[in-house]
């Protein structure tokens, strides 16, 4: 059950991002291009997620559980480190130049265009990459000077 849910739940944001253009990144790319061919869209798509979600978070959070797991796994951090200012630079700069953000891009996985391909592995080599680069930050904190 909770892998069929989680498969209608990714098709329902797929079709999402789909129907709003946010799988095209022509449209993505003008959204950045102010002095250019603006396209404010993108903002009305974000802010019409940021709503939903506002309200979403709120009623969910009043159940003492979700409905398929035993618990809310909410993050409990608040900080800001070097990591995250680090990765969400590296995602910004990545879709300002592709076009493309993960949502977006495995939507337009379906079209069969090759950029998308390009990008979706090199998607993938980045979290490959950002996943040894952790381990071995981490092995050389634990290794005494």
């Amino acid at each position: 059950m909770r892998l069929i849910l989680s498969y209608v739940i990714g098709l329902i944001f797929g079709v999402g991002i789909s129907i709003s253009g946010m799988a095209n990144p022509a449209k993505v790319l003008n959204f950045f291009d102010i002095a250019g061919t603006w396209d404010p869209s993108l903002a009305f798509v974000m802010g019409g997620a940021l709503a939903v979600t506002f309200v979403g978070y709120r009623f969910v959070l009043r159940r003492p559980s979700p409905l398929l797991a035993s618990g809310f796994q909410l993050p409990t951090r608040r900080d800001l480190d070097l990591p995250l200012i680090a990765g969400s630079a590296i995602f910004g700069v990545g879709w300002g130049i592709a076009g493309f953000c993960p949502g977006g891009a495995l939507p337009a996985l379906g079209t069969g265009r090759s950029e998308v391909f390009i990008f979706v592995g090199a998607l993938l080599a980045g979290i490959i990459a950002a996943k040894i680069l952790q381990a071995a930050l981490a092995a050389r904190r634990q290794t005494p000077a």
